[in-house]
């Protein structure tokens, strides 16, 4: 077995022939990319040991505690989205000379593993494994953030001392900034508004004068990002707080769907030096109320059963709707990275409006529930889990309850008969667990598959048996293995 620090020569020359030839990819696992990138993060961690060892022994408290919460949990039923800084931490300036070698040999050990990270991505891409490289580029930067070959791809160009997006540059070169209270202000107005005054109509009022004018969702506050524009009048810190929690699942949307918006050969191009090119930035709107009443009220017309919804994506109209909690109620953004997802998957490429119609409709909902778990932690969000509770469910209801459609029955079911089904909700947790299944088991040996299958489904090419031509297994096949992976996870 060739070790990951030997592959340069022989990654090159597969990249170049997966370039040139048209062959069928191969699943997720086939190769020994998994069982080196095993090999890579054991290594990791006992390098990460040793050293939080010699920081107690240097009586560095707090940087061997860093140290030794730095790698990332090893979980095959989650995935990892790292958060990208847009530099690279500093040193205080009165750190100790103790500090600054902590800090020298944790860079070091950093960037070691983001290289080796980054030379596995380039493997992984010449075996056609696009996703998982395009996973591993995304560990390499968290290692390094300034990884100029990884900052590339993801679409990074370097501003001073900072790594920016072509959109992130633009607001810098407008004297913008981005607040999590406010949104993007122009930084000479972020004095005034952290006093209490707002600038509206061209003139600055009080902060209740301001609520007060945008008490209208027709005149509410507009909240833009780089992929989704907000219109609310629930408030300016809450239209804030959705646009950073819709770009958290954007990140995560687009790591693990790369293959939905991008080719295999468009990221073995990208691992080889070639031009990152995904076409004009997309921006999906929001309406976002701020009460369930105003929601319903302002939706009854299209949806007249709206008011059995907690959010609403609209196919038609190219909008997603939502509305804040009450005051008394805890905040739950569940139906609203449910609905914001439909909307990825809808507009993030040509795709039909009626989706699902005809057939297929259990993963369009199956997706949507699988991305409900996306979780935010120090430095990173996860995917899936033994925790996710649309999991947890699924197991009930096939363990407890002994529930379950077969594939061939439920993957010739369109949205109507879907949507009217006697056992709705088992659907849906049957849906979310086959999506997990689809997602996870066998190292994600189905990942690829499923997004074949959602790109036919979008763009309405789609027949009852799309999945097993997708997976290359049949649906018996499929349904033994589904049961077999609920029956093997851990109590």
């Amino acid at each position: 077995m060739f070790s990951v620090t030997r592959l340069g020569a022989i990654v090159w020359l597969a990249l170049a022939l997966l370039l040139a030839l048209d062959v069928q990819a191969a699943p997720i696992g086939s190769s020994k990319v998994a069982e080196q990138r095993q090999e890579l993060s054991a290594s990791y961690r006992q390098a990460l040991d040793r050293l939080a060892e010699w920081c107690d022994e240097q009586r560095l408290k707090p940087e061997a505690k860093r140290v030794r919460r730095w790698a990332l949990p090893s979980d095959p039923l989650k995935i990892v989205i790292p958060l990208i800084p847009a530099t690279r931490e500093a040193l205080p300036a009165d750190a100790t000379a103790a500090q600054r070698d902590s800090f020298a040999r944790f860079s070091a050990l950093r960037q070691q593993q983001a290289s080796e990270l980054f030379k596995l991505a380039q493997a992984a891409a010449a075996e056609r494994q696009a996703t998982t490289a395009y996973e591993l580029v995304h560990l390499a930067l968290r290692e390094d953030p300034d990884h100029a070959a990884a900052r590339r791809i993801l679409g990074y160009v370097r501003e001073g001392d900072a790594w920016l997006t072509p959109y992130e540059v633009d607001k810098a070169a407008g004297k913008q900034v981005w607040d999590d209270r406010f949104g993007w202000l122009l930084r000479d107005r972020l004095p005034r508004y952290e006093r209490g005054e707002r600038f509206n109509r061209g003139r600055w009022v009080s902060a209740e004068e301001d609520a007060r004018l945008s008490r209208d969702i027709a005149s509410g506050w507009n909240v833009v990002t780089e992929h989704f524009a907000i219109r609310t009048n629930s408030s300016l810190a809450e239209g804030a707080r959705v646009a950073r929690r819709l770009e958290e699942l954007y990140r995560g949307w687009r790591q693990l769907f790369v293959l939905y918006y991008a080719s295999e050969a468009d990221v073995a191009r990208w691992l080889a030096g070639g031009p990152v090119k995904l076409g004009p930035p997309r921006r999906a709107d929001v309406s976002l109320y701020r009460t369930r009443d105003e929601y319903n009220a302002a939706l009854v017309k299209d949806e007249p059963n709206i008011s059995r919804s907690t959010g609403y994506y609209r196919a038609e109209a190219r909008r997603s709707f939502f509305y804040s909690a009450a005051p008394d109620e805890p905040t739950d953004d569940t139906a609203m990275i449910h609905e914001a997802t439909h909307q990825l998957f809808s507009e993030w490429r040509h795709s039909r409006a009626t989706v699902g119609e005809g057939a297929n409709f259990w993963i369009v909902e199956g997706v949507a529930c699988y991305l409900e778990s996306l979780t935010e932690h120090d430095g990173y969000l996860t995917v899936g889990g033994r925790d996710s509770q649309r999991l947890v469910d699924a197991e009930h209801r096939l363990r407890g309850n002994q529930f379950y459609v077969p594939l061939a029955e439920l993957t010739a079911m369109g949205r109507e008969p879907f949507q009217r089904h006697a056992n709705l909700p088992q659907l849906y947790s049957q849906s979310a667990g086959l999506t997990h299944f689809l997602m996870h088991s066998g190292g994600g040996r189905y990942r690829d598959a499923l997004v074949d299958y959602m790109i036919a489904i979008y763009t309405g090419r789609d027949t009852t048996i799309t999945l097993r031509e997708a997976t290359g297994v049949g649906y018996e096949e499929l349904d033994r293995q589904y049961r077999a992976f609920i029956e093997a996870l851990p109590r």
